[in-house]
């Protein structure tokens, strides 16, 4: 065996930590990016920070995010945590009540094992979820769980929490109490007619009790977070101003970044401690350069948006062009991925309300006289189409592509109906048939 060095060239592709760096900046919200810039001036000696003397009225702390409309493509506002635990209270509640260890134990147990909406897990089904208490203790202690909170609270299921309701609070109401108990699979299912036949009633009976079982509570322990509505802080605003759309990016609360003069003398020393300090600089300049950046990447896809979505800031979604990141990099001369990462968790403010800045990027579908529509367009006709439907004979998914092809001249299959009508949280047919009576 001969052992021979050989020299080879070779090239490949490093990813520097700057440069992971940076581009996980490009993705940052402007609420997360002052978050980041605050660390660095923790990790950065020669970082030092200026506040704004005024800070927008934009700038507010979020824990949640969500949507008003089916989609994300309508406005969106935030849900914040007030941080009142009323499981606590149901508790001091029974304490007060209940005198004895037990019972405070009991109902301490199940209290705590509720979930989100008052219930409790399928496992108290099985007598053996609970070393501590029996079947019959766990009855008892849900009877008197009621007494503290809603009907409903500790129920098992859909069934038993509505079942419950009818028990307590309408015990002569016996057809709905059967209802609920034998035939609640074909209410979900909407088979008028098969709980008509198995319960030997009209169908205008059928509909009476559909509707008092409509006035039932589904979630008896919604209440146990306490929620407040914010307005979440936009990281683009839009606005009409002398006869033209102008925009800017809602940053003008972030700190200015400046060097911190207590050290900035220790750079020019021939030490350890220069070196050092030299790496720091470098991580300040990187810095500045990498919000500039992204400042600027922001910009320059704002600005071709304004350009091309212009219909949409003048009237809303209904107007919304097919456009998409690739036609976008293209424009300003970047790579699609950049504009990916710049428009992610990103939100827009315009005169028509408050989007998330994808919502701005659809793809297209072909019409007939070989024109576009966008994805948007298409969800927002099928959603007036099924509002309008006759609620008694609903369209299928399959007679609603064959309307958008042959009245509307959309190329569009049954499979991407089903695809855009569950994206809208629309259900099937059969889940939207109505009483007939």
């Amino acid at each position: 065996m001969k052992l021979v060095l050989q020299q080879r060239q070779e090239l490949s592709l490093l990813m520097t930590m700057e440069l992971r760096q940076a581009i996980e900046l490009l993705q940052y919200t402007t609420h997360e990016l002052e978050q980041y810039i605050r660390q660095q001036e923790l990790e950065n000696p020669l970082i030092e920070l200026k506040e704004k003397e005024n800070r927008n009225g934009y700038e507010e702390s979020v824990n949640q995010r969500f949507s008003f409309s089916r989609t994300s493509q309508m406005p969106i506002e935030a849900i914040h945590s007030k941080g009142k635990n009323m499981r606590d209270e149901l508790y001091e509640n029974a304490k007060f009540i209940h005198t004895d260890g037990f019972t405070q134990k009991l109902i301490r147990y199940l209290i705590y094992n509720l979930d989100e909406n008052g219930y409790l897990p399928d496992s108290f089904t099985d007598t053996e979820s609970s070393s501590e208490f029996n079947e019959e203790q766990i009855e008892n202690g849900i009877h008197l769980l009621q007494q503290l909170g809603p009907i409903g609270i500790g129920a098992r299921s859909l069934r038993e929490c509505l079942f419950l309701q009818i028990s307590y609070l309408y015990p002569e109401n016996v057809m709905a109490a059967e209802l609920v108990q034998h035939h609640l699979d074909l209410v979900a299912d909407r088979k008028w007619n098969d709980i008509a036949s198995k319960m030997k009633i009209t169908m205008v009976e059928v509909k009476e009790l559909h509707d008092f079982i409509l006035s039932l509570n589904p979630r008896p322990c919604s209440f146990t977070c306490d929620y407040s509505t914010e307005f979440l802080s936009p990281d683009i605003i839009v606005e009409w101003k002398d006869d033209r759309f102008v925009f800017q990016l809602n940053d003008g609360y972030l700190p200015a970044i400046q060097l911190n003069k207590d050290y900035s003398q220790y750079l020019q020393a021939k030490d350890d401690v220069s070196k050092y300090m030299q790496t720091h600089y470098k991580n300040y300049q990187w810095l500045l350069t990498s919000i500039e950046q992204r400042r600027n990447t922001i910009i320059k896809i704002v600005s071709v948006l304004l350009d091309k979505q212009k219909n949409f800031f003048e009237k809303g979604l209904s107007l919304l062009k097919p456009l998409t990141l690739k036609e976008v990099a293209e424009e300003i001369e970047m790579h699609e991925s950049t504009v990916s990462r710049a428009t992610a968790n990103k939100v827009i403010q315009t005169p028509h309300g408050t989007y998330e800045l994808r919502t701005l990027f659809t793809s297209k579908l072909e019409t007939s006289d070989g024109d576009s529509i966008s994805q948007t367009k298409v969800k927002k006709l099928l959603e007036e189409f099924i509002a309008s439907e006759n609620k008694y004979k609903p369209y299928s998914d399959q007679k609603i592509a064959e309307y958008f092809n042959t009245e509307q001249g959309i190329s569009i299959s049954r499979r991407t109906i089903t695809k855009y009508r569950e994206e809208l949280r629309i259900p099937p047919s059969s889940k939207r048939k109505e009483i007939q009576v």
